[in-house]
């Protein structure tokens, strides 16, 4: 398989919960989001020079390989340690950044007051982790999670499980 060949394959997937596309790279600490997210929820890869819509844009490596390293290690507590590769087709460079899912969760991106937050990946979105998902994290490898649930909770759990489904109405 050819380098545009391998690229074309992965555009054709589209963007989904282990794959990003990004037309380029002007903020690190956006790109720390998505890569807390992939880290925190089984890796991932991003697409440099690929626009949403899976056109090819291209990229200056260099600069975008720079802006990636910086996000992984300056801006990502713990720091993410990166594969980069470059692509070069229709005569421009595509960047492939693999985001393997980190062993020591919760990864934080530091925000614009270089406060941590966790982020995970759900479809083709990077959302901020939930307080579930920080406990689980927070507890390691044990298999079961406790939840406590307030008496309304419980009493619609109870009801959920005589009547099957509930509507709002």
């Amino acid at each position: 398989m050819t380098d545009a060949d391998y690229i074309h394959k992965l555009v054709a997937e589209g963007e989904h919960a282990h794959q990003d596309f990004k037309f380029a790279i002007s903020d690190a600490r956006k790109i720390a989001k998505s890569l807390s997210a992939f880290a925190n929820t089984g890796g991932g890869r991003l697409l440099v020079g690929v626009k949403d819509n899976g056109r090819i844009a291209g990229v200056r490596s260099e600069e975008e390989i720079y802006m990636v390293e910086a996000a992984a290690t300056v801006y990502c507590i713990p720091p993410l340690t990166l594969e980069n590769r470059v692509f070069r087709l229709e005569g421009k460079d595509v960047l492939e950044v693999i985001v393997p899912e980190s062993v020591s969760k919760p990864v934080c991106a530091l925000d614009e007051h270089s406060r941590p937050w966790a982020y995970v990946r759900i479809a083709d979105e990077n959302i901020l982790a939930t307080p579930v998902h920080l406990s689980l994290w927070r507890n390691g490898k044990r298999k079961e999670a406790f939840m406590a649930y307030t008496e309304r909770e419980q009493c619609l759990l109870e009801l959920l499980g005589r009547q099957g489904e509930v509507t709002l109405s």
